[in-house]
């Protein structure tokens, strides 16, 4: 990073579990980040906080009935309001901008996340839907525009500081870890019955409800072998998914001569953040650090994809191609919803993916607007599912 030079930073879904950590990792760095723009979708009291701190260029809330909210809050301030979903594409591609840090939740990420590309702007990525929904798109996009993209998720990340220094050594598989989640070797008679309350559970670590859900489920999991075909040009047999309980490892890379490089530490989001937002450098930090004697054992086994049939649905998503990872996405994105107002079993939701997968019209090569249409329709045939 240049000497003097802040990076001008715009987190898009700042009130979220990865947008309120991002900024705690740039107010331990004053010195070489500068908060651009704060985004939230609902959240506008969180928002406005966080603006008032950490003063940015301009803020965006998404939904538009809290404009004048947010505007009588932040306009002493001098900050820029915008609100609604074309303010949210149209703020990533301002001149100030050296970095957007994509913390959305779900498909809601892909269209900025397109529109900063496109204006050739570095992406940190903590948006997996992003790459799931579209990954041939935007790897294509980045690819034409010169953007790195810089994973964010704790796994891509420890794939991708295995790879510094290698990225001419072709890769032989990369072995993406897994906690297990709260249900861990349960069999399906016991998660007929889990609620909410167990699901959100996590026993490592501490994300937002979606995302918490999914990993319940095993489909994070899933999400992240797709979004990991896209970020290293990977084929399907090359990724490989063990359960490690104790999140340490946080995954591995064998290269062709057998030799094999994990990343690990404590389960903590603030250091793949910073280290997406530091790249190629490495900043001291003051986060706790790892001892093996608390750790004396590391232990490894299959994951169930039979108990847990989300992720054996990611993995046929991914070889069918086209636009079922996008079906995927869409339908898991419901399921999820309606689990969460206890509308749906815990083991519904795969039924739920699974019928989406079976009833939406495949598109081997699917457009952008293939994908908006896609998904539209895996909502549609969800919801009349669950009527």
């Amino acid at each position: 990073m240049e000497q003097n030079k802040k990076k001008h930073i715009a987190i898009l879904g700042s009130t979220g579990s990865i947008g309120t950590q991002a900024l705690e990792v740039i107010q331990a760095n004053p010195t070489l980040f500068q908060v651009e723009v704060l985004t939230a979708q609902n959240n506008c009291d969180l928002l406005i906080q966080q603006a008032i701190a950490f003063k940015p260029n301009a803020v965006v809330i998404g939904n538009e009935a809290m404009y004048q909210r947010v505007f009588d809050a932040l306009d002493p301030h001098d900050i820029k309001v915008y609100a609604g979903e074309n303010a949210l594409a149209s703020v990533v591609q301002m001149d100030t901008i050296d970095l957007v840090l994509t913390a959305l939740v779900g498909y809601a990420g892909l269209k900025p996340t397109i529109k900063a590309i496109e204006s050739k702007k570095p992406i940190a990525l903590a948006n997996k839907e992003t790459l799931v929904v579209a990954g041939e798109l935007i790897t294509k996009l980045a690819e034409e525009n010169g953007v790195n993209i810089y994973p964010v998720d704790s796994e891509h990340s420890a794939i991708f500081q295995c790879l510094v220094g290698e990225f001419h050594n072709p890769i032989e598989k990369i072995i993406l870890t897994a906690s297990g989640g709260p249900f861990r070797g349960k069999d399906k008679n016991f998660l007929q019955t889990v609620k909410k309350e167990q699901a959100l559970k996590h026993p490592n670590w501490d994300m937002g409800a979606k995302i918490t859900i999914d990993s319940a489920s095993l489909m994070n999991k899933g999400l992240e072998v797709i979004e990991a075909k896209w970020l290293f040009g990977l084929r399907m047999d090359q990724i490989e998914v063990i359960v490690h309980p104790q999140s340490i490892i946080h995954s591995i890379v064998q290269f062709e001569d057998g030799s094999m490089k994990a990343q690990m530490g404590l389960p903590d989001m603030k250091l793949p953040i910073q280290f997406a937002m530091t790249y190629p450098g490495r900043v001291k930090t003051d986060f706790p650090r790892f001892d093996f004697i608390n750790y004396p054992q590391l232990t490894f086994e299959k994951p169930d994809m039979e108990t847990f049939r989300n992720l054996a649905l990611a993995f046929e998503a991914l070889n069918q191609g086209g636009n079922m990872p996008c079906v995927l996405n869409a339908a898991n994105e419901v399921a999820v919803e309606k689990f969460l107002k206890d509308e749906i079993s815990f083991l519904g939701m795969s039924d739920l993916v699974e019928h989406c997968m079976q009833k939406v019209s495949f598109i081997k090569m699917p457009t952008y607007e293939d994908y908006v249409l896609t998904d539209e329709a895996t909502r549609k045939i969800a919801f009349e599912r669950l009527k």
